[in-house]
């Protein structure tokens, strides 16, 4: 949350859209930033109960249903947001055809995906020798693009892998400029912590920001 912050535009006075917004946390940073409204999408009813409680706000509003089946006028938005949901998403295009739609020109998109690398050979998890200490990570079909079954706190989840080609051009096509594409590092202040020089091994996530043209 914090790395996809460092990239976010200025909400002043900005309509926004929230893609995937879990407990609304991004819908209330938005708002505490001066966004004049935000709605917030979620396909969790549960997590959007949790949201209007602990991120509930008069200029908040959260509705509860799949990014791909939701519709706005076209223009509506000056900023649409996605923190690391847009990977459970089949189809990607469709989705950023409707952005580009629904954003006022020179409107922002800013989203965070887990990384092609991370994604691609599906379980998501490390090769252990017999000791279980960490061998290398599995880097395995990169090219086909589709469904991967990974299993997350305990729950199998379904995600859509898919090349960053893929991400990029999709962008590309639908009128989009690119302002950072970034592959988040640990902060060097936490490399002593257990676990956290693993994570300079592979890349876990990719963070993009875009501009209508």
């Amino acid at each position: 949350m914090v790395r996809i912050r460092k990239i976010l535009p200025d909400f002043q006075n900005k309509y926004v859209l929230d893609l995937g917004c879990g407990y609304g946390w991004h819908c209330k940073y938005a708002v505490e930033n001066g966004a004049s409204e935000v709605v917030g999408i979620d396909l969790s009813d549960k997590m959007l109960q949790i949201a209007q409680e602990k991120n509930g706000d008069g200029k908040i509003s959260y509705q509860c249903i799949a990014m791909e089946d939701v519709t706005f006028p076209a223009a509506t938005f000056d900023v649409v947001i996605s923190s690391l949901a847009v990977h459970y998403v089949k189809n990607f295009e469709s989705l950023v055809t409707n952005i580009a739609k629904w954003l006022k020109p020179k409107g922002e998109f800013v989203f965070s995906v887990e990384h092609r690398i991370f994604t691609s050979q599906g379980t998501q998890d490390w090769y252990y020798d017999e000791k279980g200490e960490i061998l290398h990570f599995p880097v395995d079909n990169y090219y086909y693009e589709g469904k991967r079954e990974a299993t997350f706190l305990g729950e199998k989840v379904t995600k859509y892998h898919r090349t960053l080609t893929t991400y990029l051009n999709t962008l590309l096509q639908n009128g989009f400029e690119f302002q950072h594409i970034i592959e988040p590092q640990p902060p060097e202040e936490m490399m002593d912590l257990v676990g956290m020089k693993d994570e300079m091994r592979r890349p876990m996530m990719l963070l993009i920001s875009v501009k209508k043209k």
